[in-house]
Order: C-alpha cells, then sequence, then structure tokens
C-alpha cells in the first residue's frame, strides 16, 4: 500500500496515532476549558485561544526565570508551571468576567465581538512584552527522549507526560462538575438561573469562577503545549476554530461529548496528514463534521436541559 510493507504501515499507524493523541491531549484541554464557558454559560469566548497561550508564555518566563537564576531546579520547575499556568490564567479570566463578560450576558453577538477584540489586544500585549518571535522553553530531562516498544515504534516521552496530564485533569474536571456541591451549583445555574438564586445560589460569584476555570484549564493547555511545538502572539487563535469545532461537534455541555470529539479529529488529522498535505486533511475532516452536524445538530452527544 503506497510502496509500504506491512511491518511499515503498521508502524506509521501507531506513531501517527500517538501523535495524534498528542494533538487530542492539547485539544481536549483547550475544549474542556471552552465547554465549561460555552456549555455551561453561553458565553463565546473567542478569546480562550490567548489564554491558552498566557499558559504557554508562563511557562516559559519560569524555564527563563529557573534556567538563569537556579539551574539546579530545571528538572523540577515544570510542574510548577503547570500550576502557575492553571493560577494566571484563572486570575486573568475572573476579572475579564467581572470588568466586561458579566455586562454581555445573552448578547451573544456582543460578547463575541468584545471577546474578539479581547484576544487582539492580548496579542498585541504578547507581541510586546515577548517579540514577534516564537519562543521555546528548556524542557527538563525526564521530558527528554523517547519510548521504543519495538525497532520501528518510537514514541516521545513529552507525549506521554501530556496525555497523562490530560486524564488527570479530565478526571477532577468531571468530579467537580458532577461529584461537588460547586458542581451542583453550576448545574444547577445553567438549568434554571432564577430559581438557583432563589434557593440562595450566588449566581454571579457561580460565573465568575466557571469562566476563571475555563480559562485556567485553557492555561494548562498552554503549558502542555509547549512540550510538543513552539509558542508565538498568534499561537491561540490557529487553534480557538478547532476547539469550537470539538465542543460543537461534541455537544456542548458534555464531557464525554467533547473527550469523544477531540478525540475523533485529532486521530483523523494527524493520520490523514500522513498520506495527504495538511489543508486536504482539514478539508476532509471539516466535510465530515459538517455532514455529521446536518444530519445531528445537536452534535454527537447532548444533554438534556429544562427549559
Amino acid at each position: 500500500m503506497g510502496g509500504f510493507s506491512y511491518e511499515e504501515l503498521q508502524a506509521i499507524l501507531v506513531m501517527q496515532g500517538f501523535a495524534g493523541l498528542s494533538l487530542f491531549s492539547v485539544l481536549l484541554l483547550m475544549a474542556l476549558g471552552l465547554a465549561i464557558i460555552f456549555g455551561q454559560m453561553g458565553v463565546i469566548n473567542m478569546a480562550h485561544g490567548e489564554f491558552m497561550a498566557v499558559g504557554a508564555y508562563t511557562t516559559y518566563m519560569l524555564s527563563t526565570i529557573t534556567e538563569t537564576y537556579v539551574p539546579g531546579f530545571m528538572n523540577y520547575y515544570f510542574v510548577f508551571s503547570i500550576i502557575a499556568a492553571f493560577l494566571v490564567a484563572g486570575v486573568i479570566g475572573y476579572f475579564l468576567e467581572f470588568s466586561l463578560i458579566r455586562h454581555l450576558y445573552k448578547r451573544p453577538l456582543d460578547t463575541l465581538l468584545a471577546t474578539w477584540g479581547v484576544s487582539l489586544i492580548m496579542q498585541q500585549i504578547f507581541r510586546s512584552v515577548f517579540g514577534a518571535r516564537e519562543v521555546s522553553p528548556t524542557l527538563p530531562e525526564w521530558l527528554m527522549g523517547s519510548y521504543q516498544p519495538t525497532d520501528t515504534i518510537d514514541i516521545p516521552l513529552n507525549g506521554l507526560f501530556v496525555l497523562g496530564l490530560t486524564a488527570f485533569v479530565t478526571g477532577a474536571v468531571f468530579y467537580l462538575m458532577f461529584k461537588s456541591r460547586w458542581g451542583l451549583r453550576v448545574r444547577a445555574t445553567t438549568q434554571n438561573r432564577l430559581m438557583s438564586g432563589a434557593v440562595g445560589i450566588n449566581t454571579k460569584m457561580v460565573d465568575r469562577l466557571t469562566f476563571a476555570l475555563g480559562c485556567g484549564i485553557a492555561g494548562i493547555a498552554g503549558a502542555a503545549f509547549t512540550t510538543i511545538a513552539s509558542t508565538g502572539p498568534t499561537t491561540g487563535s490557529l487553534y480557538i476554530v478547532d476547539t469550537f469545532m470539538v465542543v460543537v461537534f461534541g455537544g456542548a455541555a458534555s464531557l464525554f461529548g467533547t473527550i469523544a470529539s477531540a478525540f475523533s479529529i485529532a486521530q483523523a488529522q494527524s493520520i490523514m496528514e500522513f498520506f495527504l498535505s495538511g489543508s486536504m486533511a482539514k478539508v476532509l475532516t471539516l466535510l465530515t463534521i459538517v455532514v455529521i452536524l446536518m444530519l445531528r445538530p445537536e452534535g454527537l452527544f447532548s444533554i438534556k436541559i429544562r427549559k
């Protein structure tokens, strides 16, 4: 097939499939945050990709500081950078909701335009502070190298780490949204805001913390992204369309749908990119999604919400 032997084709499919898992991990982390904001709050946050860039630049800054002042800490800084990326992006998201988003609820077009303007402002800030060139942090030694289960299959260790991080964050989000009292408040506010306020739930604070959580998860996605690619001022905007596609295709507010959608899209693009051009792979993926959404507009999985 295509001049490849069976063993070579098998190795290609395994390695491209794992490359798809790395893309799946970043897309899922991005989509989890967006699903919380868009699915639970109905806010179209066009600046969500820039919060991924915030996490990536936070990791880069900690890498530079550690390498310059405490080089002996290089093997440990990356774990702390993930926490820092979550906190920095979450705090910025909290103040963005307080200063802008809360005035635009139930005005989707205004929210879309306002957050798009915020994304442009953030891109210019990145460009002014870090420059127009792409940057990359120095990764610790334990993230370098690869695992070779066979002579023809080579799996990078950073991809395994990102996959494990994604599994942990996904489990934490599931517990927070469906097993905790705070998640109960979020779901109650989503289903009936007036009744939730009547029983004593501070719906405004729920909105603020939900938006901050979504932005913080995007920050974690940015930290994970630095292990597989470099970061520039427009990096986040390159992923926002794919992230919205994952959320809409999976079904807004459906955690399982987000996971299934991210996995399907990432694997399809990764495998087709090897045999076709990158643009053709994306076109075929988009066409497939459009056809499926025409047949099932609510997405792969939908949640029934009482109106």
